[in-house]
């Protein structure tokens, strides 16, 4: 006989809604190719917050807000919305950090006198998160 008990190993924990499944066996949950269009959407963000304080700002002005925008998106995206977020919030929170994010990325499209591509960008950004969200939450 042997020392040691007859355990069946329990089943891991499913993932809190909105999130990724963990890996599982070496596997990685697969991409589909609208998380690579959120992707660049989110990338397509954070470029345009970082153009717009750059360029809308005078001089000494134009350095903290062509940092510190996308420092902030980037932050709050992390902290919210990210797939290994620090705070696991409820989808709707998290949906919203993420509305906030394009709006501000739209909004500073419209400012400096390119609203077409900021409306584009809107269309096309909060369409990806919207396919993207109700994907993770099935």
């Amino acid at each position: 006989m042997s020392d040691t008990p007859n355990v069946t190993p329990a089943r891991p924990a499913e993932p809190a809604p909105g999130t990724r499944a963990p890996l599982t066996e070496g596997k990685a949950a697969p991409l589909a190719a609208i998380d690579i269009i959120a992707f660049i959407c989110e990338i397509f963000a954070f470029g345009t917050l970082a153009l717009w304080g750059f360029t809308m700002w005078p001089f000494p002005w134009n350095v903290v807000a062509g940092v510190g925008a996308p420092v902030i998106a980037i932050l709050l995206w992390a902290l919210f919305v990210s797939p290994r977020a620090v705070f696991a919030v409820h989808p709707f929170v998290r949906a919203v950090v993420e509305l906030l994010v394009y709006v501000s990325a739209t909004a500073a499209w419209w400012s400096m006198g390119n609203a077409w591509i900021g409306l584009a960008f809107g269309v096309v950004a909060v369409t990806a998160g919207v396919v993207a969200g109700r994907r993770r939450l099935s």
